[in-house]
């Protein structure tokens, strides 16, 4: 058993190292890509946003669909080792971490979201305005749909799990419950992405959590999956930390924030969604109310939303507020982590209810 899991734990650490290498030999070719067939890059100037406006007028034009190298590189390492496992074998058949029940789901997700994503970026750069809001909504629902049916008629799931309580069968509510945990995520993780490696920090911390996570419940292949995200986020970051050298786009947010919501899923941990992704909720909540008090009141409770550029409106330096985030976001990592291993060590105590 030490044997297996330190073998797992090595396993675990050289597919990340191996992805931010390859992660950082593909950004630099694409980057250069970026800047020659796909300028002028980010529209900042919003009518509807003035004090967003004004705040990032500098970072017009900074190219967009860094987010592509993640996904890519996760796509070509899940591949190669897939295919080595199976032409090879022997050595390469321990690092192949393609399987129906663990990663086929989050690894389609991550390629068929980040090029659906991609599309929203390119629409953006050349015609100006990418998918609308309802539009967007369309799309983000058929994406998950496609997870809640797998799930569902493919794996067999019906139930979801309640701390300290244990499993509930919710039938086939599953499929409402997922499409609802997905698209969620993939709007909150939309909503981060505003700062130079805010959603970069968030993303890490969180895919690090349900990393552990699955590490701890045997399932290796998905660990190892996280792990190569993982990789390629760290790599990603190298360029897009402040001042960013392009950003991540929708190509990136729309692909990782469904895999999120398709692991949190996965793992039978969506409660600890919330916590473990905290930053992503406060950004979401703090639109939502805004808007809320804007329609009913006519009056805003922010100077701007999402939340991180409220700060900067009261003066905070944009590295400041990143930092801060990263720190609020791995304090949630770590609290669900926490709840996670504790609900795992006790018995359900559904009897107490009875």
């Amino acid at each position: 058993m030490e044997i297996f899991t330190v073998f797992n734990v090595v396993r675990v650490f050289v597919v990340a190292a191996i992805s931010f290498v390859v992660a950082m030999l593909l950004t630099f070719p694409w980057y250069r890509i970026l800047l020659k067939y796909f300028a002028p890059g980010k529209e900042i100037a919003r009518p509807d946003k003035p004090v967003f406006t004004a705040l990032h007028k500098k970072k017009e034009g900074t190219p967009v669909m860094g987010g592509f190298v993640i996904w890519l590189t996760v796509a070509i390492l899940a591949l190669v080792f897939w295919f080595l496992a199976n032409t090879v074998d022997g050595f390469w058949s321990k690092m192949n971490f393609l399987s129906r029940g663990q990663t086929l789901l989050p690894l389609g997700y991550l390629v068929l979201a980040g090029l659906v994503g991609m599309t929203d970026d390119i629409l953006g750069i050349f015609k100006r305005k990418g998918f609308s809001i309802s539009r967007r909504l369309i799309l983000y629902f058929l994406v998950a749909a496609i997870g809640a049916w797998w799930f569902y008629f493919k794996l067999d799931w019906d139930f979801i799990t309640i701390p300290f309580l244990g499993d509930w069968v919710v039938s086939w509510w599953y499929i409402p419950i997922f499409i609802f945990v997905t698209v969620a995520t993939a709007f909150s993780a939309n909503e981060t992405d505003g700062l130079d490696g805010l959603s970069g920090g968030v993303f890490m911390t969180a895919f690090a959590a349900f990393g552990a996570i699955a590490f701890v419940q045997g399932r290796m292949d998905l660990a190892v999956f996280i792990a190569a995200i993982l990789g390629a986020l760290i790599a990603f970051l190298w360029f897009n930390i402040y001042p960013a050298k392009f950003f991540m786009g929708d190509t990136g947010v729309m692909a990782l924030g469904f895999v999120l919501g398709a692991i949190a899923m996965l793992t039978n941990t969506v409660l600890l969604l919330p916590i473990i992704c905290i930053i992503m909720v406060l950004e979401s909540l703090s639109v939502i109310v805004q808007l809320t008090s804007k329609k009913l009141r006519g009056k805003k409770i922010f100077h701007s939303t999402p939340i991180h550029h409220h700060f900067e409106a009261l003066g905070w330096p944009e590295t400041q507020i990143t930092m801060r985030f990263w720190i609020i976001s791995a304090i949630g990592a770590l609290l669900g982590l926490v709840v996670f291993l504790v609900d795992s060590k006790i018995p359900p105590l559904w009897h107490l209810f009875k």
